[in-house]
């Protein structure tokens, strides 16, 4: 038998959850970024690392800003719950991926990067895939509900990251991580600046 939960005290913890889990993911990246300015010659950084770097710092400020709209869900289930803890975890686990505690067995971020590159991009395409489900949680009258360009950009983002998986080419991911990048700052322009 479900139980429901429908006291605002249940949303409360559960925001605390979710600040708690992305700003670990935000100390993860502003840690692993800083070091560059610590010890400049230390570790030899790559400018498409770097752009993945930003570019999942926006997905997390973009996603942290978006579960305000979890305060639409009227009844709270503990599968709910649970599926929100662990597509937070996606995000905390991309932000590990791009920063590892050492890189001892690389040269540097660009051959780290290419090395890691597969993990990276299905984590990023899991993290696409939750957002689906965590859309569908919110309901039917949940506003990106019946959006269509937002099935277009989970969809093609999807796609681009299994690209990204296969394809080698360092121009491409050049390309690629500007494509993310540039849309995701229209997207959020776009959707929050909406009157």
């Amino acid at each position: 038998m479900k139980v429901a939960v429908v006291f605002m005290e249940e949303f409360t913890h559960i925001k605390s959850i979710i600040g708690i889990i992305l700003g670990l993911s935000l100390t993860h990246l502003i840690k692993g970024s800083v070091v560059f300015i610590q010890h400049p010659g230390r570790k030899k950084s790559y400018f498409v690392h770097s752009l993945w770097v930003f570019y999942v710092f926006l997905l997390i400020i973009h996603f942290w800003w978006w579960e305000f709209n979890l305060r639409l869900i009227q009844e709270w289930y503990f599968a709910d719950y649970f599926f929100i803890i662990c597509y937070i975890l996606i995000f905390y686990l991309l932000c590990a991926i791009l920063y590892p505690d050492d890189l001892n067995d690389y040269t540097g971020y660009e051959d780290y990067f290419y090395s890691r590159k597969n993990w990276f991009f299905a984590i990023l395409a899991l993290s696409f895939a939750a957002d689906l489900i965590d859309t569908a949680i919110k309901g039917e009258q949940y506003f990106l509900y019946n959006q269509s360009e937002y099935y277009v950009r989970i969809i093609s983002h999807i796609l681009l990251c299994f690209v990204g998986i296969k394809v080698h080419n360092k121009t491409f991911h050049i390309g690629l991580v500007v494509l993310f990048t540039v849309y995701e700052l229209s997207y959020i322009l776009r959707l929050f600046n909406i009157e």
